[in-house]
């Protein structure tokens, strides 16, 4: 088996560039010395009868590569905490982990100031300080670690927390490298390419699309502290990158940038990832003259849904026949969507379903230490993605919104994408994220928050007309509340915190709404604002 461990030892002699980060360059040689030493530090302060895992909080800067290639080789495990967690939910996910050690910086370990780390509070180390370039000085004396094994534990990765509290997916040795070498393989890498992943390494598209990738083709992989739509281009000239990883908005805020006149001449052949909207794949391929290879996929694995030049409008892609969409309730197939004159889909209720990998083989392994929530993803043999989607009648899926964003109007349930997929047809609209929030006394009303293309305006009467002329948006989909924000706000993975607009409500100023159904949007005044508050209560 090629585990994580091997692609790195393999290449001990090997002089090629592996890392390139502002103005510096580390070669896999130098990669695997760096990691052997952080390799000894770990080995002389481990605690052997306690699991073997590191926290790490950092940016995105070469330490955190040297940490995850000493966890390789020492069949380690690295725990990818992510930074945009405070106070005790940050101490939370440290305690579940199990973490001994928690390798930060100076202004990231801030952050854990004065919180309960378990064990861990007595092992900080920070790699600004002058016994860390100590403890590393005394170089590599320890001895040689068992080669990894295929299913040593390697990953700890949060999901992004869309669809409730994190967990902690594990990922082996295996795992690791076979998704490298399967990516570097449908991406056709070669010694010419350069990877750019501009998202932080706890998240799953930098370390499998990303570093996976890089390590098993033999490039290199370029990246900056942290994501910055403004410089992303900017790197991509400087490292002569041929190939960036995404995911969630990244193609959305890149595209807000002023464009410049050699976009479409730049070494970029490739962007990879998901989640992109139909739009942005579509004009990101256009300006910066590369392909854009968008699917559908999570950080737990398992089932990939790919697009098609093909396919319909608005469609999600294809998957193997054993994907299907299964009605959770009856687990039964759901029957495909019916649609009228109008585009609209008249079975909804009954096509919108959970897709469901009916024979996993590979992939997903399981949350750490969360067996309800790991043998929620797995029943009677089936796994279960936690996400919605309906099927039409040639069998293109259209994603239908995540297993908690049902909402109910009136009796009747629908999923929030397709009022999305309609509601960013409106040219001046970047951005769009439809939600629920309570009606009085019982059910939902629908929300929308819509950010706005730079120098575009919209008011109330523009967008009720918009609204009218949408011959396939049904009478419950029509929102109620509608606010404008600057920017959506958005987890570490780019992909926008619905649970945050969901609190928010119509809290937040600048918000429209509809004071009797069917009439026309209305600022929200503040004493009705007071008068809805209960609701939110």
């Amino acid at each position: 088996m090629t585990t994580a461990g091997e692609l790195l030892l393999s290449k001990a002699d090997d002089d090629r560039p592996a890392i390139l980060f502002a103005d510096r360059s580390w070669t896999f040689r130098q990669l695997l010395s760096e990691a052997r030493r952080r390799a000894a530090l770990f080995a002389r302060r481990m605690d052997p009868t306690r699991p073997p895992h590191i926290g790490v909080l950092l940016d995105n800067i070469p330490e955190y590569v040297f940490w995850l290639g000493a966890a390789a080789i020492s069949r380690s495990v690295v725990v990818g905490i992510n930074s945009t967690y405070r106070g005790d939910q940050l101490a939370q996910l440290v305690r579940h982990t199990d973490c001994q050690m928690i390798v930060t910086s100076a202004e990231s370990g801030r952050l854990l100031s004065g919180l309960d780390l378990g064990s861990a509070s007595d092992q900080i180390v920070d790699i600004d300080s002058d016994d860390y370039l100590g403890e590393l000085s005394e170089g590599e004396a320890v001895a040689e670690s068992p080669t990894p094994v295929d299913d040593d534990l390697f990953l700890l990765i949060f999901t992004s927390g869309s669809t409730g509290a994190p967990k902690a997916v594990r990922c082996t040795q295996g795992r690791f490298g076979r998704t490298g070498v399967h990516v570097a393989t449908v991406t056709s890498l070669s010694s010419h390419d350069v990877v750019y992943s501009p998202l932080p390494f706890f998240h799953s598209s930098s370390l499998f699309t990303g570093w996976a990738s890089s390590l098993a083709a033999g490039v290199p992989i370029a990246f900056r502290p942290r994501f910055s739509a403004s410089h992303t281009l900017d790197d991509v000239r400087r490292f002569n990158a041929t190939m960036m990883t995404y995911t969630g908005k990244v193609l959305n805020y890149i595209l807000a940038v002023p464009e410049k006149e050699d976009d479409a001449t730049t070494s970029l052949r490739l962007a990879i990832g998901n989640e992109a909207s139909a739009r942005d794949i579509v004009e990101f391929a256009q300006r910066f003259g590369c392909d854009v290879r968008d699917s559908y996929g999570a950080t737990e694995g398992i089932i990939i849904i790919r697009r098609d030049p093909t396919m319909p409008t608005g469609a999600l892609g294809r998957a193997a026949d054993s994907v299907k969409v299964i009605n959770p309730d009856t687990g039964d197939e759901c029957p495909p969507a019916e649609v009228d004159a109008n585009g609209r889909v008249t079975n909804l209720l009954q096509a919108v379903g959970e897709i469901v990998e009916t024979e996993p083989s590979s992939g997903f392994e399981g949350y750490y230490r969360n067996e309800e929530a790991t043998t929620a993803r797995f029943r009677d043999g089936w796994y279960w993605s936690g996400d919605l989607a309906y099927r039409d009648g040639d069998g293109w899926f259209y994603f239908a919104g995540r297993s908690n964003e049902w909402l109910r109007v009136d009796g009747e349930n629908f999923a929030a994408a397709p009022v999305e997929s309609i509601i960013g047809r409106l040219p001046d609209v970047r951005s769009v994220a439809v939600y629920a929030v309570p009606d009085d006394p019982v059910g939902d009303r629908v929300m929308v928050a819509i950010e706005l293309r730079a120098g575009s305006t919209l008011s109330p009467s523009a967008f009720d007309a918009f609204l009218a002329a949408q011959t396939d948006l049904g009478p419950k989909w029509v929102p109620q509340f509608v606010r404008l924000v600057p920017e959506l706000p958005k987890l570490a993975s780019m992909k926008i915190d619905k649970q945050r607009l969901r609190q928010e409500a119509w809290r937040a100023t600048g918000v429209w709404w509809r004071p009797v159904r069917k009439s026309p949007l209305v600022p929200l005044e503040e004493a009705e604002r007071e008068r809805l508050e209960g609701l939110l209560r």
